[in-house]
């Protein structure tokens, strides 16, 4: 655990704060929306190393969870994002998605950030 009981915070947040075994910090989103039940229909796997695979969502979905988050850190990952995935990066679905989660939030003026 990174948090003494994560059950309250992860209830109010969404996000289940835990540590995997080699003492890597996870975020664990507790999806309910239905952007993140079409995140999770887009998701996709990743091969890893030893035949292990691990679900990940798209470029398109990370963009929307890091503008909807909007630290500093999460703008500089979306500037990543960009600049490796450039032209396959469907900008049209990033917007749908993104508008109703930042008025749901109070925040359309960081539509015009990730402009």
């Amino acid at each position: 655990m990174r948090i003494p009981n994560p059950l309250p915070s992860a209830l109010r947040f969404r996000v289940l704060l835990l540590r995997a075994a080699n003492d890597v910090p996870l975020d664990i989103a507790l999806g309910a929306m239905p952007f993140e039940e079409n995140s999770v229909a887009r998701r996709s796997l990743w091969q890893l190393p030893e035949n292990s695979q691990l679900r990940t969502c798209s470029a398109e979905d990370l963009i929307v969870y890091k503008a909807f988050a909007g630290r500093v850190r999460d703008w500089l990952d979306i500037e990543g994002v960009l600049l490796t995935q450039r032209t396959r990066i469907n900008l049209q679905q990033v917007r749908s998605e993104l508008i109703p989660l930042l008025e749901l939030k109070g925040q359309p003026e960081s539509l015009q950030r990730l402009a």
